[in-house]
């Protein structure tokens, strides 16, 4: 004989959406895992020299790339929803554009005229440069005519800054280390800039000790990343880009030692959904590429 329980709506919605989380936050520990093997297996071969240093920074470059891949396109949602409601509401441009300016600042550090042999930092940033100019421009066309020319002005003096880092660059200095030490620190200063915003996040966190506006994947993601680019700048060393990831890889262990923390305190309810999109796009900086993004150096 078969007994039916029933379970009360909003119980049952509670079960469901921890479940959910649960069975998201296993799968992002599994793929943690597999790369700490994957970094194990790698850095094992490497101290043996099983495998060349090139080799060895090109093979950590590619693993960057694909993980900071996944942090340029983590807003996408967040601009499926501008595109579904016609609108922007409350959603600001401000994280979209640093990232814009960061990228076209490590884009030309990559160039080798600057600094040679850094091939896979030019097609990620390259690559994310391309995402958020499209997530601006999918903003400016939803936005009303004052913010409009508010994110064209910003556009066009980020082009004019960059430029100006460029012809001083080609102009003044002769040498592939004084370029890239010129333009490297100017990349290490913006980097570490973005990290305002991951910063505030963690502060709502502490506050009011939940981990809603901060999610799991993207602060895994963000500390991933940092690690996997500390370690292609450490094969072959590159002062500037292990700085600015190493500040990356810091903030993505204290996210994660803060969702440990407030993780059981934070609400099961499905209240206020719509800000976890909000926490995405600002989130992304970290990492480089911040997230605050998490940005990839």
């Amino acid at each position: 004989m078969s007994t039916y329980i029933s379970i009360p709506t909003s119980l049952r919605v509670s079960i469901n959406i921890s479940k959910t989380h649960i069975f998201n936050i296993s799968n992002c520990i599994s793929l943690s895992l597999s790369l700490v093997f994957f970094v194990s297996c790698f850095l094992f071969l490497l101290v043996n020299k099983m495998v060349s240093a090139t080799v060895a920074r090109n093979i950590a470059g590619i693993f960057g790339n694909v993980i900071s891949l996944f942090l340029f396109l983590s807003p996408i949602p967040t601009f499926i929803t501008i595109y579904k409601m016609k609108k922007v509401e409350e959603y600001k441009a401000d994280p979209y554009l640093a990232t814009v300016l960061n990228c076209a600042l490590w884009v030309f550090y990559g160039l080798p005229i600057v600094h040679p042999d850094s091939l896979l930092v030019i097609t990620i940033n390259a690559t994310g440069l391309a995402i958020e100019l499209f997530y601006l421009s999918i903003f400016f066309y939803f936005s009303p005519t004052p913010r409009k020319v508010k994110v064209g002005l910003w556009l066009v003096g980020e082009m004019v800054f960059v430029g100006i880092v460029a012809t001083c660059t080609l102009l003044l200095f002769h040498t592939h280390n004084k370029r890239s030490s010129f333009v490297g620190i100017i990349c290490v200063i913006f980097v570490s800039l973005m990290y305002i915003a991951p910063l505030t996040i963690m502060s709502k966190v502490i506050k009011t000790k939940s981990v809603r506006y901060m999610p799991f994947s993207l602060s895994l993601a963000n500390f991933l990343n940092g690690i996997i680019w500390v370690i292609y700048a450490l094969i072959k060393f590159d002062l500037f880009i292990l700085i600015g990831n190493g500040l990356g890889t810091v903030s993505g262990a204290v996210q994660l030692i803060l969702y440990a923390c407030y993780y059981k305190t934070t609400p099961k309810d499905d209240e206020e959904e719509d800000n976890l999109s909000k926490a995405n796009s600002q989130l992304q900086l970290s990492g480089n590429q911040g997230q605050a993004k998490g940005v990839p150096a």
